[in-house]
């Protein structure tokens, strides 16, 4: 590898001589110390593999997303082996806590959200268009009621974006605090 001294000038006007690589973007920071920090920062996390970067999009959220809820919503997106799937934060990490099965109603799906407590949901709603034609939506509901604690409704909210990206297919998104916000008639109004 090159090397090159890079004649650095800090809070004085004595200069340092720093052997670093030629080709580093470090090197490019060292000359123009005028670059914010920031933009080092997002330099270097995009030449990181992916994988570090999801897990610092992970640290910045808060939540880990575990990998049973992209298995389940994949299989209710394309082999349609469940009607709804609820999702809950557990300590750090968002889990699967309720599949509906394909028999299911939307009732069936609405009675399941606990009245007090926040949730992610995805339904997988079937209806007939006005040109008589068989479709299908799949619906992320972020359930918030306003009984629910102040701390919790803060997490779901901050963490919504990040877990609704992780699940790739979802078509309409539908937030609600209370049950008439959620309704059977507003979620068919939403699809078409």
């Amino acid at each position: 590898m090159f090397y090159k001294p890079a004649h650095v000038s800090f809070l004085t006007d004595s200069r340092i001589s720093i052997p670093i690589p030629f080709n580093s973007i470090l090197y490019h920071f060292l000359l123009y110390p005028p670059i914010p920090f920031l933009f080092f920062l997002s330099i270097l996390q995009r030449s990181l593999p992916i994988s570090f970067q999801d897990t610092m999009a992970n640290a910045v959220s808060g939540m880990a997303v575990q990998d049973e809820c992209k298995l389940k919503f994949l299989e209710l997106k394309a082999k349609r082996n469940y009607r709804f799937i609820i999702f809950k934060i557990d300590g750090q990490e968002v889990v699967v806590e309720k599949l509906g099965s394909p028999e299911e109603s939307y009732e069936d799906f609405s009675n399941s959200l606990p009245a007090d407590e926040c949730r992610y949901a995805v339904f997988d709603l079937d209806f007939i268009t006005n040109e008589n034609c068989q479709k299908s939506k799949i619906f992320f509901i972020a359930w918030s009621p306003e009984t629910s604690r102040v701390r919790m409704k803060m997490v779901y909210a901050s963490s919504k974006d990040r877990f609704k990206r992780e699940l790739d297919g979802i078509q309409v998104e539908l937030q609600a605090t209370d049950p008439s916000e959620m309704s059977f008639d507003i979620v068919k109004a939403r699809a078409y």
